[in-house]
């Protein structure tokens, strides 16, 4: 039928289905995905009718000469119609008028994903087909078998995704120039999280352990803790790096690993700064030890003249009161035995980053 003929024949236009048969959804990336389609469409025009009972197959070529409808993925990046060897069309009447119209093709369609759980997270993304020029009045769309229309994801293997649950819904798509009719495909993809836990966590977690050996080593060591907690901040600030650099396009969310990562970070860097504390603690010890004989021998040589400068400066402290004030307020932040820090830190860090790691799980996989 000419191009001309295209008002006569949709008068003539009863129903059009929709197929979607072997979706390969092969790469999925942040905010998007692609997917290579096997399109079905089929429609009935009397006017195509014949005698006989066998379908009549055609040259993808004579397409140009039939009426096909002008149906458009929304949200579409870019596509394109396979045409090795040649164009991938297939058309096929049947003598009661049914056209069926095949095409194969490769899309990359926008999908709107939260990544705050990640990579804990359940993506639901769309396919939306409309047609771009005839409103409901010209045309109707419909699924031809539902749900089952789609098919090919039971054997659909991904690297990072589990396609969990697949639906199809009819709706309209409401623009300023009318209604138009829509098929909608729905399928939610849950992220294999096992690939992260042996990529990123783990590391992380050994990192962790790490940095606890430093409170097993000597305080007098102190080129060995230095370099435990030196080499270990460095190494997770790197993987750090490498796990936002693995994110191009999602920086702007704070996402379930980045709260793990920070966690592990602060548990590290924590570890160094306890040796700095202990080994400030052991230093302040020895000098006040110092200090305190020095003060018992000056007391002994001046016991004989406290009388006399007791009464020639009755009106104000002596410089020896204030100090003595000064050491008895630091007194308050001492620690008797800095060696004890030590024997703390090997329960508390261990038992603190347990817990954490109880309420990080919980809320990430249940919540």
């Amino acid at each position: 039928t000419p191009n001309d003929k295209n008002s006569q024949m949709l008068e003539n236009l009863t129903a059009k289905e929709y197929w979607f048969d072997h979706c390969d959804i092969f790469c999925i990336s942040f905010q998007d995905y692609t997917a290579t389609i096997f399109l079905r469409q089929r429609w009935t025009d009397e006017r195509l009718c014949f005698e006989g009972n066998k379908s009549l197959s055609l040259d993808g070529r004579l397409v140009e000469m039939l009426w096909v409808p002008d149906t458009f993925i929304v949200d579409s990046k870019k596509s394109f119609l396979h045409d090795i060897t040649v164009e991938n069309r297939l058309i096929r009447i049947y003598p009661n008028g049914t056209v069926l119209y095949a095409i194969r093709i490769t899309a990359t369609v926008a999908c709107s994903m939260d990544l705050t759980k990640y990579p804990m997270d359940k993506q639901t993304c769309t396919l939306q087909l409309e047609s771009w020029g005839y409103n409901i009045n010209d045309v109707q769309f419909y699924w031809t078998r539902g749900n089952d229309s789609v098919r090919g994801l039971e054997t659909l293997r991904l690297a990072q995704y589990t396609v969990e649950d697949h639906f199809t819904s009819v709706s309209e798509a409401v623009y300023e120039t009318g209604r138009y009719p829509k098929l909608v495909f729905h399928f939610e993809l849950k992220r294999n999280i096992l690939y992260f836990i042996l990529e990123t966590y783990v590391p992380s977690i050994l990192l962790v352990v790490l940095s606890w050996v430093s409170f097993w080593i000597s305080q007098s060591s102190v080129p060995a803790r230095i370099c435990i907690g030196v080499t270990t901040v460095l190494t997770m600030t790197t993987l750090m790096m490498g796990a936002r650099t693995s994110l191009p396009n999602a920086n702007c969310f704070i996402k379930a690993i980045d709260v793990y990562l920070g966690i592990c970070f602060s548990f590290i860097f924590g570890a160094l700064l306890e040796y700095a504390v202990a080994h400030f603690c052991t230093l302040h010890r020895s000098n006040l030890r110092v200090h305190t004989k020095v003060d018992s021998k000056q007391n002994i040589n001046t016991s004989s003249n406290r009388k006399e400068e007791k009464s020639k400066h009755s009106g104000c402290s002596s410089p020896m009161t204030v100090m003595k004030r000064l050491f008895c307020i630091s007194d308050c932040f001492y620690v008797k035995n800095p060696y004890h820090i030590d024997n703390y830190a090997r329960l508390s860090f261990p038992l603190s980053f347990i817990i954490i790691n109880v309420f990080y799980w919980v809320y990430y996989l249940y919540f």
